[in-house]
């Protein structure tokens, strides 16, 4: 555009040039003598030549404007355009900011949603866990049962530690390795066995030692003595004494052996020294 306009520019100082050298050449010829016939004719010649060459420049002109004035308007509407892509560029940068912003805020939000699932998931486990384990109770005192008879038996030995007692006291034992317990009314926790319904049961057990001195076992009902077992090892070594009792009992119960003051028992991986029981038969209010 700068080139046109220095073209056009160029051309009107030509185009005043030529005017004014043919304004020279009029009054050349105006003041030429009448009796300089052929300088006059080829004044006339020049000054025709000069003439076209004026209109030539003029019109040359007159189209170096009109393309000059096409140039600008298309210059203005490159601008117009150029302004206009310039918004639109700012537009999107402006969306492309306001989706990065929404992509970090959703990502934000997406890492504290799974934190949430998370911590949702371990509560609901932990919960669950809970539940499960305070059922567990409930779900052993359910009763095994074959056509609608209660199915109540446990048998478990002493423990693998070696001697127990002798206590100052007369203590509950707790035969701790349970072989098997049917109905869960037995508590290796507490050596005590609940009843379930109320029937008559069957009670068995063996007290062993192998050291001088006193060796037994009292069998309770609540916190009435039913049999005992007591032997006193003089000779050291293996000895061991065995008992049992047929016991009608209430629904709840308990029966457990106890350990007297001053006596002691012996148990290891062998089992020597074991306490079992099982339901006979049960029993209604009535019988």
């Amino acid at each position: 555009m700068s080139a046109l306009h220095t073209r056009l520019l160029h051309l009107e100082g030509k185009v005043m040039s030529s005017e004014q050298h043919l304004q020279d050449i009029k009054a050349a010829v105006v003041n030429a003598p009448n009796d300089t016939q052929t300088q006059s004719e080829r004044l006339k010649a020049r000054l025709s030549v000069l003439e076209n060459l004026v209109e030539d420049l003029w019109t040359d002109k007159s189209a170096s404007e009109v393309r000059l004035n096409v140039s600008e308007g298309l210059l203005e509407e490159l601008k117009t355009e150029c302004a206009a892509r310039a918004t639109r560029l700012d537009d999107a940068e402006s969306r492309l900011a306001g989706s990065i912003r929404n992509a970090a805020a959703l990502e934000l939000r997406l890492n504290v949603s799974e934190k949430l699932l998370l911590a949702l998931k371990t509560e609901c486990t932990q919960e669950l866990l809970r539940k499960l384990n305070a059922s567990e109770p409930k779900m052993s005192d359910l009763k095994v049962t074959t056509e609608g008879e209660t199915k109540v038996a446990f048998a478990a030995a002493l423990t693998d530690s070696g001697s127990v007692g002798p206590f100052d006291r007369e203590t509950t034992l707790i035969f701790s390795k349970v072989f098997t317990n049917v109905g869960r009314a037995y508590d290796e926790n507490s050596g005590v066995f609940t009843a379930p319904v109320g029937g008559v049961y069957v009670f068995s057990f063996t007290a062993a030692d192998f050291l001088k001195g006193y060796m037994g076992v009292t069998l309770y009902r609540n916190q009435q003595p039913i049999v005992s077992s007591l032997d006193l090892n003089d000779h050291g070594g293996y000895a061991s004494a065995t008992n049992g009792a047929l016991i009608p009992l209430e629904a709840g119960d308990r029966v457990r052996l106890s350990l007297p003051a001053s006596y002691r028992l012996y148990d290891d991986t062998r089992s020597f020294s074991v306490f079992s029981g099982f339901l006979l038969f049960p029993l209604k209010a009535d019988q």
